[in-house]
């Protein structure tokens, strides 16, 4: 059964929201507080007061409820998705996928011109009806009842919601764990999918490499295996932290709008393009804060977390290649080489850019807009 759903967050909540931003507790600033040792105290606390005094949730929530929304169960777990059709009868059905720390408010910018491309200066031929599911534990889909909701396992959920929405044909997109659940969508119902597109990489390179490996690599894949060892080193903090200690994570982003608030943003300076640029900066600062409010409201960053790191993955043999096309577009921030993403994926199309980081739908919205409508023009 699809329910019909309609953000209206009880004013109640709103309210506790706002007591507990007016009697926040900050650190102290640790010395320099600048990046280098997290979030900084001067930086966060603007942001902070910002959300105190000028965000407006409820703006936000018309604007989400602008697009329908429905809730159904699928193996034992409530699923949350925005499905918007397009009038073009010839429409490509699509299924966006999210990653951690974002949510399905990452896509809302792309939903017109992917649904209604004439009206933003687009052919209708490459019109897409669009589903951007909640991944399980994330937001409106969490919290999670049981363990192993491994890539696979979304998958399969992914190819039962689609064929419950009544689509036998469609193509998938993602980035971050999206850009894993998508290429799987692809080899558990690869008779259903013309083609994936993932931005990032479908999978990492292997790290370490010997010497002899990284010597006959290319300038560019040189560096993306540099920066993979830079992030072992310096930034694996959060990996750790929500792979094996979750729940206890969860009590103080639970608890704590601003702890909260600090540990996705962490992420969001870290991970957006140029680095040293602040994230408001290259995205929305109320996008930004809804997408934190989708976690506060939900009380689901323990269950996120849990999803998005502590599952048990299958370790062992290469995954099976489905055959089914697939298209690579990899922002400056990421480190996808083509070379190894062959090894189990057909691609088709690879797209280097020297500029964008992590969050491709939130920083290069035109870019991907015409990544995803140049690689799926051939498979309709």
């Amino acid at each position: 059964m699809i329910t019909p759903f309609t953000l209206d967050i009880p004013q109640h909540d709103l309210d506790d929201l706002q007591r507990r931003l007016d009697q926040a507790r900050l650190p102290a600033p640790l010395p320099g507080d600048d990046w280098d040792t997290g979030v900084p105290v001067g930086w966060l606390s603007e942001l902070v007061e910002y959300w105190r005094t000028k965000y407006d949730w409820r703006a936000e929530e018309r604007r989400i409820n602008e697009f329908p929304q429905y809730t159904t169960e699928i193996d034992g777990q409530r699923i949350h998705f925005l499905h918007v059709r397009s009038a073009e009868p010839d429409a490509l059905p699509l299924v966006l996928t999210h990653g951690w720390p974002g949510s399905f408010v990452e896509f809302l910018d792309l939903i017109g011109p992917l649904t209604d491309p004439v009206a933003y200066g687009g052919s209708a031929a490459d019109a897409f009806h669009v589903v951007v599911p909640s991944l399980p534990g994330f937001g409106f889909s969490g919290p999670v009842r049981e363990s192993g909701w491994s890539p696979v396992r979304i998958a399969k959920t992914w190819a039962t919601l689609m064929e419950r929405l009544g689509y036998d044909r469609y193509g998938l997109q993602g980035g971050d764990i999206g850009a894993a659940v998508s290429p799987e969508v692809g080899r558990v119902a690869r008779e259903h999918v013309v083609g994936v597109h993932v931005n990032g990489a479908p999978g990492l390179p292997p790290f370490p490499l010997p010497d002899e490996e990284l010597a006959q690599l290319t300038p560019i894949e040189q560096d993306r295996i540099a920066r993979i060892g830079a992030f072992m080193q310096e930034e694996f903090g959060y990996i750790a932290i929500q792979s094996t200690r979750p729940q206890t994570l969860a009590y103080g982003l639970t608890d704590s709008p601003v702890g909260q608030l600090a540990w996705l943003m962490d992420k969001f300076r870290e991970w957006t393009h140029p680095r040293p640029t602040l994230p408001e900066a290259i995205i929305d600062r109320d996008r930004l804060l809804t997408n934190a409010m989708v976690y506060w409201l939900t009380g689901t960053a323990g269950s996120a977390g849990y999803v998005g790191y502590a599952q048990d993955q299958a370790w062992g043999p290469a995954k099976e290649n489905s055959g089914v096309p697939t298209g690579v577009l990899v922002l400056a921030h990421d480190v996808g080489i083509r070379r190894y993403a062959e090894r189990e994926n057909t691609i088709t199309r690879w797209t280097d850019a020297d500029h964008g980081g992590h969050f491709a739908a939130l920083e290069e919205p035109e870019l991907l807009l015409t990544e995803v409508r140049t690689f799926f023009r051939d498979l309709r």
